[in-house]
């Protein structure tokens, strides 16, 4: 099986088809030539057969009442192309009614043939005969009619003629045939093919949209474009996310480089520069290590490792816990935070990486509140543990509200450093709750704001409501 396989390895699909479909015809026709020349031999021997009985039949019932016996089945031999012979046994005497005269040697063979019945029929050397007990002319004898398998013969090689002269034409005719289906099924495949090869060559625009003779090769195309254009988007998102981590990684380290180069030349002798100075390499180096961090998890959540230990906490305490962490902006600038928290709410995820997904969308409105800094969180208890955030910011297009899941999207093209966060925050986000199986989305109308919503699995309350805050 392996050194068949290993033959046929290097064959183009065309000549494979094309060649079983050859070969495959060739054989049917084969077959139907050597079964026509089998059934036709057995037919013409049928027929004659059929002849012999019905004229010996009809000789046994008119020649005894026939004014001329003899003549009658003479008449009907001869009208009937066969060979018709009177014996006589006991005077061991023959007579040829019509046909070539033939010597009996063996009259006692005819009798044999009989066998006790009417008449019978039966082959022998070269011909079919019939032989039946007759009275007619001098006294009782035996009919014999004889039918010469001569013109089978005759027929037989004409039909072999016929039968090559037919089957050559019929294999050649296959053989176009064979081509032209062969090419039919093997030209999408190989369309497809080629397309899959450039695919491969990075050149991802090779959508063909086009639609072959059967489902299969095209779906198998649909699939393709789709594929390409999947990777043509992971792609592109690939260059984005260098070149955004490029930047977000240069700016740090530019800044840190430059104020170290301060202390060094300028403000090492004075406390308060080298002081501010090295705060700024400080925060800087925080910024850098928030951006790896970010990235070393969303690497892991992209792994398959989202979800560590799932366990049943206080989801109410936990987003308190959370806008708490951003007091500082409202002490610093002017933030407000306006809290609709139900007490007592309960839920069952991997507490810290929720805790992640809490942060990551209070930070993305943060980011991108309107003027007046204020940033409304909410968590009301239903069928399901309903998590809102709401900004006055300036909303998201239609177009980019599929898009801001993904990693470094930033509205409407533009780049601008948060307040909080790497950049990667709502993609964490999408990644930490697809693993736990949680609804989420987005809710936004350009010029009124963005209102990111999560359904978390409510596993029951047990504190009375909060006042709002």
């Amino acid at each position: 099986m392996e050194k068949v396989k290993r033959k046929w390895a290097g064959r183009t699909l065309f000549f494979v088809l094309w060649l079983i479909f050859t070969l495959f015809s060739a054989v049917i026709i084969l077959v139907l030539l050597l079964g026509l020349n089998s059934l036709a031999g057995r037919r013409f021997l049928s027929r004659a057969r059929e002849a012999l009985e019905r004229t010996g039949n009809e000789m046994r019932e008119g020649a005894p009442s026939a004014e001329d016996g003899t003549e009658y089945i003479s008449s009907l031999a001869v009208e009937a192309g066969m060979g018709a012979y009177l014996i006589y046994e006991e005077e061991r005497t023959v007579v040829t009614l019509a046909g070539e005269e033939r010597a009996f040697r063996d009259l006692s063979g005819v009798s044999a043939a009989l066998g006790g019945q009417d008449y019978a029929v039966f082959s022998a050397d070269g011909e079919i005969g019939y032989v039946a007990l007759l009275s007619v002319g001098e006294g009782v004898c035996y009919l014999y009619l004889s039918y010469s398998l001569e013109p089978l013969e005759s027929y037989t090689a004409d039909f072999r003629i016929v039968s090559v002269v037919v089957g050559a034409f019929s294999v050649v005719l296959s053989f176009v045939a064979s081509g032209a289906v062969a090419s039919l099924i093997a030209r999408p495949v190989s369309d497809v093919t080629e397309r899959a090869k450039e695919l491969a060559r990075g050149n991802y625009g090779t959508e063909g949209h086009k639609k072959y003779f059967c489902l299969e090769i095209s779906e198998l195309s649909e699939a393709l474009d789709a594929a390409c254009a999947e990777i043509s988007k992971a792609d592109k998102v690939q260059k984005e996310l260098i070149a955004n981590v490029s930047h977000d990684f240069k700016t740090p380290l530019t800044m840190i480089k430059a104020y170290a180069s301060l202390i060094k030349e300028i403000s090492g002798e004075d406390p308060a520069k080298r002081n501010a100075h090295a705060q700024i390499i400080i925060d800087e180096s925080d910024r850098l290590t928030a951006l790896v961090n970010d990235l070393l998890d969303l690497s892991k959540l992209r792994a398959g490792v989202a979800v560590e230990q799932k366990t049943v906490f206080n989801l109410s305490e936990e987003v308190y816990a959370t806008v708490a962490r951003f007091d500082y902006l409202c002490e610093t600038q002017g933030y407000r935070f306006e809290l609709a928290v139900e007490d007592g709410i309960y839920t069952c995820a991997d507490r810290a990486r929720i805790g992640q997904v809490l942060y990551n969308l209070i930070g993305n409105a943060v980011n991108y509140t309107g003027e007046d800094r204020r940033v409304r969180v909410k968590l009301q208890a239903g069928e399901r543990a309903r998590f809102e955030v709401i900004d006055s910011g300036k909303g998201i297009p239609p177009e980019e509200v599929d898009t801001i899941w993904e990693r470094y999207y930033r509205s409407s093209g533009t780049h601008k450093r948060p307040v909080q966060g790497t950049g990667l925050g709502l993609s964490i986000v999408k990644s930490v709750l697809r693993a736990h199986e949680i609804p989420f989305g987005v809710i936004s109308e350009v010029g009124k704001g963005s209102c990111f919503w999560v359904e978390f699995p409510l596993e029951g309350r047990m504190e009375a409501p909060k006042e709002e805050q």
